[in-house]
């Protein structure tokens, strides 16, 4: 009776912090006949989907690049370092500016926490005051290895005030469209297409500050990934090398929909925020522990002996696709996204199923409660 059932479930529900489920008029724009990058109707497209990210993120420029997310972390560190580097590994994307610092021949030094443990703009002082020639701090606003969101606020303000020529890079590609990020003291800003915005993996972007473009404009570094290069050319709607056709195409159409809907970025950051906490106070209600000390908006996470199995049986009874940990967390933790459009009725059925789950793993009997709380702490309107 159970596989009959499972049958009637149409579609899986995506539920993985990344890649991120792409809705029906994202797929539909991309299915359109393919520009050619070098032309008048794509520069067309390419500019406002420029000056969207730029309203957006709030900064003087940005600049897209076709690579994944990692692309655009080395790309930081290739343009805004040339000797020595601090970078804050909190998780697996942490540890991952390190590796990349020292992969081109940096000197990294590095603050190690717990993967549930927020950075502290203290020790970050501290290690700035004995290596007085760290020229670049690397940072997630969102680790999401764990979840785990940082203070990156007092940081990046703490750095800028005792050392305003150091450069201040803000992994933020599960932050950017989720959180409204304040980039005052922040020089590079890094998103990525395949989060918040809907998109396929491919496209990573980087907002600039004034003083990073300062540096860019007159410091030329490495080839392909050479951010004074790609200034020049996007500056004239068009990009230093293939551009991600698509996935700009894409990009534009969610901004389209947003401005068709009458949605403005805060009404996304609000419901981010407000589908984040209500899933949080359910999943507590199941007896379920969260794992990151500060929890990031874009997505849950819990921790447990039992969650490769709750992974398990939720793909295979009720076709919900949750993520599990990597690395020192593998088989430790399950994670939930946030990021995007998620309807209410598909996270009500994926809290019904975890639910339903630990029932069958004879856990806690199910009674309702993770739905019940959810919609008791969702607010419908701002």
């Amino acid at each position: 009776m159970k596989s009959q059932q499972t049958k009637i479930i149409a579609e899986s529900l995506l539920f993985t912090p990344g890649p991120t489920p792409t809705p029906e008029f994202i797929r539909q724009a991309m299915s359109q006949p393919t520009f050619h990058h070098r032309t008048p109707e794509f520069e067309t497209i390419f500019a406002n989907a420029r000056q969207n990210l730029m309203d957006l993120i709030g900064m003087p420029e940005v600049l897209m690049v076709a690579s994944s997310g990692t692309g655009a972390m080395e790309t930081c560190i290739t343009n805004f370092s040339t000797r020595k580097i601090l970078s804050i590994n909190s998780g697996k994307f942490g540890e991952r500016f390190g590796a990349i610092g020292r992969a081109l021949g940096r000197e990294v030094i590095e603050i190690v926490n717990e993967w549930d443990t927020p950075a502290n703009a203290q020790e970050v002082l501290d290690l700035l005051k004995v290596n007085p020639d760290i020229e670049c701090v690397c940072f997630q606003i969102c680790e999401s290895a764990g979840g785990l969101s940082h203070p990156y606020k007092e940081i990046a303000h703490t750095i800028k005030q005792y050392n305003s020529n150091i450069f201040v890079v803000a992994d933020a590609i599960t932050a950017m469209g989720v959180e409204k990020i304040e980039i005052s003291n922040i020089d590079a800003l890094i998103g990525g297409s395949q989060k918040a915005f809907m998109l396929p993996p491919g496209l990573a972007i980087i907002g600039l500050s004034g003083y990073a473009l300062q540096h860019i404009e007159s410091h030329s570094s490495g080839y392909y990934f050479n951010l004074s290069k790609e200034l020049k050319n996007q500056r004239k709607n068009t990009t230093a090398y293939t551009a991600t056709t698509s996935i700009i195409i894409g990009l534009q159409a969610y901004f389209e929909m947003l401005v068709k809907n009458g949605l403005h970025f805060e009404d996304i950051y609000y419901y981010s925020a407000n589908i984040a906490n209500a899933t949080r106070q359910a999943l507590q209600a199941l007896n379920l522990q969260i794992y990151p000390k500060v929890p990031a908006n874009s997505m849950s996470v819990v921790i447990g002996e039992n969650t490769k199995d709750i992974i398990k049986i939720l793909k295979m009874q009720y076709k919900v696709n949750l993520a599990g940990g990597q690395d020192r967390l593998k088989d430790k933790i399950f994670r939930i996204n946030h990021m995007g459009y998620i309807p209410l009725h598909e996270i009500s059925f994926v809290l019904n199923a975890i639910e339903l789950t630990l029932q069958t793993m004879n856990i806690r009997s199910f009674d309702g409660v993770a739905n019940r709380v959810f919609f008791e702490n969702i607010t419908l309107s701002n």
